[in-house]
This record gives structure tokens, sequence and C-alpha cells, in this order.
């Protein structure tokens, strides 16, 4: 196993204002272009309070991400923080959950992008999308961030449209924000689902190497990425219920879009179809880089090829997992219907950050460690959420994590097998 001092680093270029848009990028998304249908037809107009149930979650989840982000600044996130304070195991676990649910996440945000654009050529305008945007990871993520500041920038003009159009074109009425007929059961389902739309901050900590400073820059970041999106999904959230009122909301697929199109300004609906695409675009970019971080995290470690774990000797970035984890999105585009990629991909990421706040109640007073009630409800709130979700996700998700500990098992025999050096 390569020793600390041996082991490929990575370039620290980003500072908070780079590390706040790549988390702006993730979660301001295509999930929010997406995520309101199924969280409507879960919990009706209760989809607010689910909302408001995986805010509190995600900020929990953040708290205890970026204290541990600034403890142990390595690229991998939580498979990092598992492997040291939890044990390899559990670091293997959280890293498998995040590599597979997120690669599927790709491939349907590939789908997405291609089908705002160009519905009958998808497929092959969004191998084109994965194609284009792996290069530009594999060439450095400063170039990487650039992109992605403008990409936020144009999201969030088209949610401003969005928000003005749903509630100044003469639909909206308060009275359908009203909560009926609302079952605990549906909001913690609505707050499984829309609990994916949160989870981009998770891409500052996977990006921890590259952070200059990382023990100031982390801290900062997270919460500024995580307070802005929050805002602005609960804009976004009020104005499409009032607009469409929750059964019409969840009727049927690009909900933003419908709740302007209902309205006076019906013109403005061609510019939301765009700004989903940039949106879907912008969430693919930021997936890639965050999934090839932690693939190049489990490779230095050897939970993955270790030829996975070579660094760019000029752009500083690991390109080899970057192309990996390209082609592995590129076959899924191709050959898998992801339309419920986003539901697995949410069962992933809470088992994921489930671990991260097992690993941030390991913290000590010096290391920074966050009120107890921190992780501990962050744990919960993940172990509850996952349990929440439909059943095909849940039990799909439950299957892959069964296969990563078979993997973990034999790997594990192999191992003890194993003449001593060799």
């Amino acid at each position: 196993m390569p020793t600390p001092a041996s082991r490929p680093a990575l370039a620290r270029r980003l500072g908070v204002r780079d590390a706040v848009v790549v988390g702006l990028g993730a979660m301001l998304g295509a999930g929010v272009f997406s995520a309101w249908a199924p969280a409507a037809a879960a919990a009706g107009s209760g989809l607010l309070l689910g909302l408001a149930v995986a805010a509190v979650v995600a900020v929990c989840n953040a708290t205890s991400s970026a204290r541990l982000a600034a403890v142990h600044p390595e690229s991998g996130g939580t498979y990092a923080y598992g492997r040291l304070r939890l044990g390899e195991f559990w670091g293997f676990l959280a890293g498998w959950a995040f590599v597979v649910g997120k690669s599927a996440s790709c491939a349907a945000m590939a789908l997405t992008f291609a089908t705002q654009v160009a519905p009958e050529h998808a497929r092959p305008l969004a191998l084109a999308a994965v194609a284009a945007i792996t290069a530009l990871d594999s060439r450095g993520v400063q170039k990487s961030a650039l992109v992605t500041r403008l990409l936020v920038v144009a999201v969030l003009l088209t949610l401003t449209v969005v928000v003005v159009a749903a509630l100044a074109g003469g639909t909206a009425d308060a009275g359908r924000l009203r909560w009926e007929g609302v079952d605990a059961g549906g909001v913690l389902t609505s707050a499984g689902l829309l609990f994916f739309a949160f989870a981009g901050y998770a891409r500052i900590a996977t990006l921890g190497e590259e952070v200059r400073d990382p023990a100031r820059t982390i801290p900062r970041a997270v919460p500024i990425a995580l307070g802005t999106t929050f805002a602005v999904y609960a804009a976004v959230g009020v104005a499409v219920l009032a607009a469409l009122g929750p059964d019409a909301l969840a009727a049927g697929p690009a909900p933003l879009r419908r709740a302007v199109e209902a309205g006076s300004a019906a013109g403005w609906a061609p510019l939301v179809a765009v700004g989903g695409a940039l949106a879907a675009l912008s969430s693919l970019l930021t997936l890639l880089l965050g999934v090839s971080r932690t693939t190049f995290a489990m490779a230095r470690e050897r939970d993955l090829p270790p030829v996975l774990a070579a660094v760019h000797p000029v752009h500083g970035v690991p390109h080899r997992a970057a192309l990996a984890v390209g082609a592995v999105v590129a076959v899924l585009v191709t050959t898998v219907d992801l339309r419920d990629a986003i539901g697995f991909s949410s069962f992933g990421v809470l088992v994921y950050y489930a671990v991260a706040n097992a690993s941030a109640w390991t913290l000590t007073r010096e290391q920074g460690r966050p009120p107890r009630v921190v992780p501990a409800l962050g744990l919960l709130g993940c172990v509850v959420l996952a349990l929440s979700l439909p059943t095909g996700p849940l039990l799909g998700g439950a299957a892959v994590l069964a296969a990563g500990a078979l993997v973990w098992w034999v790997r594990e025999r192999f191992r003890a097998r194993r003449p001593a050096g060799r």
C-alpha cells in the first residue's frame, strides 16, 4: 500500500468562490426541474414540508461533512473519512454506494440534457455530452469550475423566470399551499426524493484535496452553497405549487415548464426548457468531478484497480479515473433506461451520508466536532429517508450494498490467503 509521502497527490487550486460554485452547480441541477412531480405525487401539498425535512437532514450532513473535510482534506469525501474513523469496510461501502449510485445519476443527467434539446436523438446527444465533459474534467478542475460558474448563472436566471412567471401569470392560488390530506409517510417519501437535489454539497468535500486552505475554505463554502440552494428551492416550490396545485404538479414531467405555460407568461416556456438542459449539463459536470475523485481515492487505497490512481503530470488531475468513469457512464447511457435512477441514487447518497455522520460522531472537541445532536440527527434522518423511498429504488439500493459487501468479503479472503510479500 502506498505511504502518505509517496502516493500521488492533487494540486490545490480552488478557493471559497470556486468551491461554492461547484456545490451550487451540483445542487442547482436537473433535480430542481424534475423532482417536484414525484414529490407531489407522494405528499401532495405536503411536499413543502418534505422539502424542509430534507433541508434539515442536509444541514446535519453538511455540518458533519464540512468538519470532517477540514480535519481530513483528502480526495474521496466520506470514503476517506469512513476508512480513517470507522474502518476500511465502512469507507469502502460509502465509496461503493457513491460511485455506483452517482454513475447512474451521471447517465440520467446526460439523458435529461439530451431529451430537453433533441428527444429524437437523445442517446447520441447524451453520449456527446458525456464525452465532452469527460474531456473537460480530464484537462483540469479550474476549467471545470469556470464552466460550472457560467452554467450556475444561467440556471439561476431561468429559475428566476419560473418564479416570476408562475406567481404573476394569473393562475397562482395561495389556497393550494394548504396541507390537506397529508400523511407522515408521504412527507418522508417526498423528503427522500427531494434530498437528491441537495446532495451536491458532497462535491465540495470530494474535491477536498484540490481546495486551498481546506480547514477554512470547506466549512465556509458548504453552508453558503446549501443555504443558497434551499432559498432557491423554497421559492420555486412555492411558485409551482401555487400555480398548478398538487394534483396537476404530480400529473406529468417538466413541472416547471408546465407552471409557466399555465399562465399569461407561456411564451417564456421554451426558455425554461433551455434552462433545464443547462441544469442537467451542470449536474453532469459536477457529478463526473465527484465520482472521478472518489474513484481516484479508492484506487489510491487499492479498493479499485490502482492504475486509476494516476495524476496527470501537467494538469494535476486524476485523468485515468475521469476517463474510466466517463466510459462507464457512456455504457449506461447506451444500454439502460434510467428513469428510476434518481430514486436509486438517493438511496446511495443517503447511505453515503449515514457513514459521514457516524464518522463525525468520532471527532474530538479539539478537531472541531459538531454538537453530538448534529451527527445523531443526520444519521437517523438518512436511515429514515432511505427506508421511506419507493420500493424499487429501496430494493435496488439494498442489492447494490449487498453486492459491495460481497466484493469486500471476497477481496479480504483473497488477501488473507495470499502469501506474505506477494
